[in-house]
């Protein structure tokens, strides 16, 4: 098996991913799962599409992400994860879609307008 590479994308965050058959080491810009993910929360998310498609361990995982929150990264990653699982078996599709790890999250955050504070929040309105 040669190198898949997947991309995945949520708000700001993108996440390149390079799967290659190994012992189930996961990288992250250089550095552990465990240290660049503090919590389990988001460690869990980075291993659900492993864990749903009963590959852990199987697999080595390389990660370049950038942009947005630790969060945003995490299910970038998890994205990009799920489609590389999809592309080694489309059986695998069967298993992901219906927990919503093959869909692409589009929510973003809102630009500001001028003459408001923020997206929708105006300046206080006085009658007189």
């Amino acid at each position: 098996m040669d190198i898949i590479h997947k991309i995945g994308r949520r708000k700001t965050a993108v996440a390149r991913v390079y799967v290659s058959e190994g012992k189930g080491k996961i990288t992250v810009n250089q550095r552990e799962l465990n240290d660049y993910f503090p919590t389990a929360t988001l460690q869990y998310k980075v291993k659900q599409p492993f864990t749903l498609t009963e590959n852990d361990g199987n697999f080595d995982v390389k990660v370049n992400v950038f942009g947005g929150g630790i969060t945003g990264q995490a299910e970038a990653i998890r994205l990009a994860l799920s489609r590389a699982m999809v592309a080694l078996d489309e059986e695998n599709r069967s298993v992901l879609k219906p927990e919503g790890l093959m869909t692409r999250d589009p929510r973003m955050v809102e630009r500001k307008k001028f003459g408001q504070k923020k997206a929708r929040k105006k300046f206080q309105f006085s009658k007189r």
